[in-house]
């Protein structure tokens, strides 16, 4: 597995992370309980969203009023939402671009995929650390299944564990598997409704991204 090695002075600018996975895994309430977080440490963020044909999520975080609506760009991706983060990135990188340009104390843009599949994985040329997120709704076998964006990213989210008893998911095996799966990299287990594991991803990004210690 392919890991990133990422220097500051090598890449001047605002770290930039990747947040991935299928459709209504619950990528977009990640930002949600992520972003108060960041703002109350002072890291001032800028955020890129990825739709096939709207600008739906970008409009939701901007109507959210957790950050200025011009710190948030949405990009229409097509048909093909991988290609925007992988094979051709450009739209994307103009987007960072334009939040680096009008905001030069961004300490950190967050660029969000349009949903996808397994398959799906960011360039390293756009981001500098990212994560995958599926959701316990799923079913039991997801982490099985296995794919690139499970097992190459830096950091695999397993959001809504709280309705695991509702959907027949037996938790404690899924994260077994997970684990297995993924060997020494990690994994987070989270409910953006609690806030639960929250905290975890949030260690992650400030770690491995911002490079803080923590």
């Amino acid at each position: 597995m392919s890991k990133l090695t990422f220097s500051r002075e090598s890449s001047p600018g605002p770290a930039r992370i990747g947040i991935g996975g299928p459709v209504g895994s619950g990528k977009t309430a990640l930002i949600e309980s992520l972003i108060p977080k960041f703002l109350n440490s002072g890291i001032e963020v800028g955020i890129v969203t990825n739709d096939l044909v709207t600008r739906e999520d970008a409009n939701r975080l901007k109507a959210g009023g957790l950050v200025e609506p011009d710190h948030i760009i949405g990009v229409e991706c097509g048909a093909c939402p991988h290609t925007v983060i992988r094979e051709d990135p450009t739209l994307n990188i103009e987007a960072v671009d334009i939040l680096e340009q009008k905001f030069p104390s961004l300490s950190l843009v967050i660029l969000e995929s349009g949903g996808d599949n397994l398959a799906s994985t960011f360039s390293l040329d756009l981001v500098d650390w990212w994560m995958f997120v599926i959701d316990v709704g799923a079913g039991n076998d997801i982490p099985r299944k296995r794919g690139p964006g499970v097992l190459q990213c830096d950091l695999l989210v397993i959001n809504k564990v709280d309705i695991a008893p509702h959907v027949g998911v037996d938790l404690e095996t899924l994260k077994e598997e997970a684990e297995e799966i993924r060997g020494s990299s990690p994994v987070a287990y989270t409910n953006c409704r609690s806030g639960e594991g929250i905290e975890d991803v949030l260690n992650a990004i400030r770690r491995h991204a911002l490079l803080e210690d923590t």
